[in-house]
């Protein structure tokens, strides 16, 4: 299994049999595009808004993408459906879509969500399919009506952006390289990168291993061809313009993400990190946890999931700003126009949170 598999609680399984890769670094082994940060330059309290819902009960709802007159809430742990439709703003219940299950029209898995071209894409995992739904003509029902397979040669696929009309952005997981471009036919036409570690010994042994550690959210704006991904264990922003073909990477005080492995399985040694990440026209905002594994372990289970904190970056990977909130959040679903986010709470009932921010 592989890092998606991460605890969410506080536990890895990784590939049997690879050597530890958990060990120190220092700044000055990093090439000239790696840079740091410690701190932002404004800190902010964000205090949310909660909206009730009365329709829909969710297990984990991890995501939450909003476009126009329509929100999607992604439930990653569904009993019966992945996704919800709403209307928005009112979040009043139009339908569910992703049912689970394993005939050819069902689910076994959710990752993401996208919205394109009045839309949706979706991404199963263990299926290994990219789904796109059409609305239908009442507006309130999303149908299946075009499934992309992936090729085998395309490793575990965790998440996607979509870059254009005809090709995905799916990141690497073989450690070879750390993106991948994907037509729509599931053949894997490029890659790029490669993971920003300074562990040599696991770059030449154990790169699998590694680039599970390195396991990412990914997002990418098309109105100004930037590209982010942020990790699931500790603290990284990587952002590709791919427009000028610039690629920076930004690391915080928590450092690369870091895991030991015993008895085939991995156990992460230092913070869990990032869970989502949007790239707007003018910033990259992403959800922070910063939680230690240790404290994860200590605690049982009874720390709340998600992170209480929205980092803010420019769009050349600056630290802009940093909001401190008064939830716990897994996703985000951000609007620069009306100065708005909704994010979701897993540790709640009434899960969907609206915050206004400056």
């Amino acid at each position: 299994m592989f890092l998606e598999d991460i605890v969410l609680r506080g536990y890895i399984r990784l590939l049997p049999l690879f050597p530890s890769i958990s060990c120190g670094t220092k700044q000055v082994e990093y090439p000239d595009n790696v840079f740091f940060y410690s701190q932002f330059p404004q800190e902010k309290e964000l205090k949310g808004e909660i909206i009730e819902l009365d329709s829909i009960f969710f297990r984990y709802p991890f995501r939450v993408r909003v476009e126009g007159d329509k929100v999607i809430v992604m439930d990653l742990h569904g009993i019966d459906y992945y996704a919800h439709l709403f209307q928005y703003p009112s979040f009043r219940y139009l339908s569910s879509f992703g049912r689970r299950g394993d005939s050819p029209a069902e689910m076994l898995s959710i990752e993401n969500i996208r919205f394109y071209n009045h839309n949706i894409w979706t991404l199963d995992a263990n299926k290994r399919e990219l789904i796109r739904l059409g609305f239908s003509s009442s507006d309130d029902l999303l149908l299946r009506d075009e499934v992309v397979t992936l090729g085998e040669d395309i490793l575990r696929p965790l998440d996607f952006a979509i870059y254009n009309d005809t090709s995905f952005i799916i990141p690497d997981y073989s450690g070879d390289s750390r993106l991948c471009w994907v037509n729509r036919n599931g053949i894997s036409m490029s890659k790029i990168g490669t993971i920003p570690s300074v562990k040599k010994k696991a770059l030449q042994n154990a790169r699998p291993a590694l680039a599970q550690a390195w396991r990412s959210f990914l997002d990418y704006n098309s109105h100004n061809n930037v590209l982010a991904m942020v990790t699931q264990l500790g603290e990284v922003l990587e952002v590709y313009n791919l427009k000028d073909s610039t690629y920076v990477v930004r690391i915080g005080e928590n450092g690369e993400p870091e895991f030991k492995v015993a008895d085939g399985y991995g156990i992460p040694t230092g913070i869990m990190g990032f869970s989502d990440v949007q790239v707007t026209d003018s910033a990259i905002y992403t959800v922070f946890h910063g939680t230690s594994f240790k404290d994860i372990a200590q605690q049982s289970g009874r720390l709340p999931d998600g992170g209480k904190y929205i980092y803010v970056f420019d769009l050349d990977g600056e630290p802009r700003c940093k909001y401190v909130l008064d939830h716990y959040v897994c996703g985000i679903s951000v609007n620069e126009t009306t100065k708005m986010i909704i994010a979701t709470d897993v540790n709640s009932d009434q899960p969907i949170i609206k915050y206004h921010f400056k």
